[in-house]
């Protein structure tokens, strides 16, 4: 009697071998712990793209000017900078900052005990732009022939750095998502070759009777595909679970950034069990056949 893959029973080709403990062990417990590790990974790359898109947002349509003047003009200068942005295209709305915001602003660098009616600050005038913007060069030169001390700062120089960083942080998690994948394929990879080397008696045996290596080769992939589907299925259960208990933006002070998933995105971790069973089946299907040639 010949084994033939393709009319057997492949619910019964697992069965064909004997289980191996300690690598069903190690498959479902890899797969657990990197199917965790990935749904965090999988919510800094999403965080980080919300803050970048945030940060790009808030900072695109804002501008400050600063105006640095002797103390008997800076009414004067404030007065002509607001009746230049009063008939300005693009501004939405502005208006001059007072001391108590001046006051906020320098509190984390200089302290709450700063004598700031003492210091000969810069007025600020804090301005909105509408969705088409505003011409920022033009503006400069009207300001300069009509508020010599006035500085347009249209936050160009903090806005960039702050995108490229976000931005490297959301390739971060999606580097470390296919890191996650490459060392599960590993560990997988080992279990199965330490599976095949503890049954060669068995796998001699069953080519004694007919079994083909794609028959045999199949009884692990199976086995190992359906260990790594149930432990990537906790693993992802788990992180899930610990990512929804991660306190709020402003419980945490702001230092999580909004970890986390929103909405919709809440579904993509359901495809990590998938993918971790994908990598199983390739990762074991390499390595059988590859140990197969190997035993004679």
């Amino acid at each position: 009697m010949r084994f033939n893959p393709f009319s057997s029973d492949l619910s019964t080709a697992d069965r064909v071998v004997p289980p191996t403990g300690f690598t069903a062990n190690l498959t479902v417990l890899t797969s657990a712990a990197m199917a965790f590790l990935a749904v965090f990974a999988l919510a800094l790359s999403m965080a980080s793209g919300r803050l970048a898109d945030r940060w790009s947002e808030a900072l695109a349509r804002s501008a400050t000017i600063r105006i640095s003047a002797p103390a008997d003009q800076m009414e004067t200068q404030l007065r002509a900078v607001l009746d230049a942005l009063a008939t300005t295209p693009g501004v939405a709305s502005y208006r001059p900052m007072d001391e108590g915001e001046m006051r906020k602003l320098l509190d984390p660098w200089f302290g709450p005990d700063l004598p700031v009616d003492t210091l000969p600050l810069p007025k600020l005038v804090e301005l909105t732009e509408t969705d088409q913007g505003i011409d920022a060069e033009g503006l400069r030169l009207r300001l300069a022939a009509e508020a010599p001390g006035a500085v347009l700062d249209d936050h160009t120089r903090w806005r960039k750095p702050l995108i490229a960083a976000a931005g490297r942080l959301r390739l971060l998690g999606w580097l470390s998502l296919v890191l996650i994948g490459g060392a599960m394929a590993g560990m997988i990879t080992l279990a199965a070759q330490a599976a095949l080397a503890a049954n060669g008696q068995v796998i001699r045996t069953l080519r004694l009777v007919g079994a083909q290596d794609a028959f045999i080769a199949g009884a692990f992939v199976r086995r190992f595909t359906k260990r790594g589907l149930a432990g990537a299925g906790i693993g992802t259960a788990l992180g899930m679970a610990a990512v929804a208990a991660l306190p709020a933006p402003d419980v945490a002070g702001g230092f999580l950034t909004g970890l986390g998933f929103t909405g919709w995105g809440w579904l993509w971790p359901l495809a990590l069990p998938v993918l971790a069973a994908v990598v199983a089946y390739g990762a074991t299907r390499a390595a059988a056949l590859r140990m197969l040639r190997g035993i004679r």
